[in-house]
């Protein structure tokens, strides 16, 4: 197994995760993994199924307590505090499976993430939830209710968005159109991106550098490109 390099972030990152540990009361899921992104970056977490990568994300979102470890925001520990603290830090999370509130409408699910105001932000990156607004979530096709759950993200105006799965179940022009929103996001918005994804194409097309959990610990890290070129590392710590 390769070990993985220590590239240190040169300025305070947006989002700094150092030596964490966590899990659901049992064994640790994670262990000892520690991660930056930096103002305006995209990284890609990756790794098979059950390497832990869902588990780093609530951990850093802070909807679940780590056992030990540092999480920081632009240099302020959050470590341990509730989601809706961290939120308030500016780090959003757009959840795995979508988790929108299927009886309710597109207007009264993303207004349930922020201020009414933000409406149009949202409305302005997908058109369709305008068109959609009165319908309830369940009317949705996936595509839609995915578009749901980042706009719903995006009404807090976080600075930094933590994106697990975002192409799970969705067609291919779906996904490009969420590869599409994570280019605009940084580039227009300066939104930092952390993105746990099992779509390898997604990962490294938007993503500057990668980092792959492997049974819980973090095994590798290097750029996206050099990722992309490496044939031997993508079968050995993901199996394609």
């Amino acid at each position: 197994m390769a070990a993985a390099a220590d590239h240190r972030p040169d300025t305070v990152p947006r989002l700094l995760v150092r030596d964490l540990t966590a899990g659901y009361g049992g064994p640790a899921v994670v262990r000892s993994v520690s991660l930056h992104v930096a103002p305006g970056e995209a990284v890609a977490l990756l790794g098979r199924n059950g390497a832990g990568k869902t588990t780093t994300l609530l951990a850093a979102a802070g909807a679940l307590r780590p056992t030990s470890g540092q999480i920081e925001i632009d240099g302020t520990e959050v470590s341990g505090l509730p989601s809706f603290q961290v939120a308030r830090h500016g780090l959003s999370l757009v959840p795995q499976g979508r988790r929108i509130f299927p009886a309710l409408s597109v207007c009264e699910n993303l207004t349930l993430g922020g201020r009414r105001g933000d409406l149009e932000a949202v409305y302005a990156l997908f058109p369709v939830l305008r068109e959609r607004a009165r319908l309830p979530g369940t009317a949705l096709s996936g595509g839609e209710q995915q578009m749901l759950a980042i706009g719903r993200a995006l009404m807090t105006q976080p600075r930094i968005l933590l994106m697990d799965e975002p192409s799970e179940g969705l067609a291919p022009p779906v996904v490009r159109v969420i590869g599409e929103l994570v280019a605009r996001l940084r580039s227009e918005q300066g939104v930092s991106i952390l993105l746990a994804e099992q779509n390898l194409a997604l990962a490294l097309n938007v993503a500057d550098r990668v980092y792959v959990l492997e049974r819980g610990e973090l095994v590798h890290q290097t750029a996206a490109a050099e990722f992309a070129g490496d044939r031997s590392a993508q079968r050995q710590f993901l199996g394609v």
